[in-house]
């Protein structure tokens, strides 16, 4: 432990000891069934922040990206408001960043694996298997004088 962890810790604890404990039981007072958390739902996003208020731009990036193909609704949990979620949600994934992605509760990525399904299409099918068209398409039938 380095000399500002001991600064930070005995200035909010009164010992590291205390800080080890409430580690302890603020981690066993929360088993999170992430499984619970992710299944049974069409699209889950673990970020920081909300999908009106994101507070990085990676999680940003990721609404916007959803936004564009007409997405609305999804399920979104904001890590910044539950440690436990926060790293729970990585040992669950084995993925070390947030946001997380998952559709039809299988983890599908983070912002960069959506910018690339993004890019080359895969997410306009992606969607379609959760049951979601894409507003993308309703756009390229338009400009192609569809209706």
């Amino acid at each position: 432990m380095n000399a500002i962890t001991r600064s930070v810790l005995s200035h909010n604890f009164r010992s590291s000891f205390q800080y080890v404990v409430f580690r302890a039981f603020s981690n066993e007072a929360k088993n999170i069934n992430f499984d619970d958390l992710v299944k049974g739902k069409p699209i889950v996003v673990f970020m920081k922040g909300t999908p009106v208020a994101p507070r990085c731009g990676f999680s940003n990036a990721v609404c916007e990206i959803l936004k564009l193909h007409g997405v609305k609704d999804f399920t979104s949990y904001d890590v910044l408001s539950d440690d436990a979620v926060r790293e729970g949600i990585k040992k669950y994934t084995n993925w070390p960043t947030i946001p997380q992605v998952f559709f039809d509760g299988e983890f599908v990525g983070g912002c960069d694996i959506m910018l690339d399904m993004h890019k080359n299409g895969d997410l306009i099918k992606e969607l379609q298997k959760v049951g979601i068209r894409s507003a993308l398409l309703d756009a390229k039938d338009n400009s192609d004088g569809k209706s």
